[in-house]
């Protein structure tokens, strides 16, 4: 006998792992480039040049919180966090596949906002979702894996600054972190800061735009200006010095710092999960749209790292995991 109970009151133990799938790849068309999609034990791909790949994880109390944010929101913030690992390599995104751990009293309905926004999202990115997988769990847990095509480009990996190089940023700084103090604070505002820690604004295609203008080493900002800067210090074996007269203050950071007492630079140096994109370029040769902050220069037999106005910052540079 069918049931009666409304989609919105029913659970995922209601409709089961195969429902859930259902809904989450229902209607799905594929490119040309895809042979074989969901429903299938492996999905089937064709790739323009080098496949370029990244894995993420989100997991609920550590990168969302379901009482902040809607499902959508959620499953936008899923697909963007990984499809700018995609833009920081400068490579065309392709094809997403996302495992989904769920507990089974989650409600149906939140499910399927989840789906909602991976898929409008991928849409946003330019992937299409060919798989995955779902299991119960604990807490509400992602794992996605995009993967993209050079098509005849050189992907730009982290060790290719050197000394000379400017060093230049697309997208915002600070707002997703502006946005995490609030909603900590219990604040629903400023809008804006709080919408950049539910959904990042990833500059999509900026990655391609930087690859052709002849970027030497770039990174998607996702752990904080500083800390991410200094991965790509690290792998070049070079010093970066960023200029704080350079960065642009937002009133929505600004107001969120004046409310809790923080300095708003220290929200655009230190700030993650806004997923801009920070690259380093041969002088003369920054793209539109691209905001010039620094400079590259040799180590001089010290350690490479990265400085403000020539001086260690003082404090952390980013978020990093398992740190106490």
């Amino acid at each position: 006998m069918p049931s009666t109970t409304s989609s919105h009151a029913r659970t995922v133990a209601d409709v089961g792992e195969f429902g859930i799938i259902a809904d989450i790849v229902r209607d799905l068309s594929m490119p040309p480039a895809v042979a074989t999609g969901p429903g299938d034990d492996s999905a089937v791909f064709l790739v323009n040049g080098s496949a370029v790949m990244s894995t993420d994880m989100l997991v609920e109390g550590v990168h969302f919180r379901r009482d902040w944010s809607s499902g959508t929101e959620i499953g936008r913030k899923a697909v963007a966090v990984n499809a700018a690992d995609l833009e920081a390599m400068g490579v065309t995104p392709l094809v997403m596949n996302v495992g989904l751990g769920v507990p089974g009293d989650l409600p149906v309905q939140w499910v399927h906002d989840v789906a909602t926004g991976l898929r409008a999202e991928a849409d946003a990115a330019g992937l299409t979702l060919v798989g995955g997988d779902t299991t119960s769990a604990r807490d509400v847990t992602f794992c996605v894996t995009v993967i993209g095509q050079t098509e005849g480009r050189e992907p730009v990996p982290r060790s290719g600054a050197r000394a000379g190089d400017v060093v230049a940023c697309r997208g915002r700084l600070g707002w997703a972190a502006a946005g995490l103090a609030a909603l900590g604070r219990g604040f629903r505002s400023p809008r804006a800061a709080v919408d950049s820690q539910r959904v990042p604004l990833v500059p999509y295609g900026a990655g391609r735009q930087a690859a052709r203008a002849g970027a030497t080493a770039m990174i998607d900002v996702s752990d904080g200006l500083i800390a991410d800067l200094g991965h790509i210090a690290d792998a070049s074996d070079v010093r970066i010095d960023l200029r704080s007269d350079a960065f642009e203050l937002p009133d929505p950071v600004r107001a969120v710092a004046a409310a809790t007492g923080k300095d708003p630079l220290g929200f655009v140096l230190t700030g993650g999960e806004d997923h801009a994109l920070a690259a380093t370029f041969p002088a003369g040769a920054v793209p539109d749209g691209w905001v010039e902050v620094g400079a590259v220069a040799e180590t001089d037999g010290t350690a490479p790292g990265v400085t403000v106005d020539g001086a260690a910052w003082s404090g952390e540079g980013g978020w990093e995991h398992f740190r106490a």
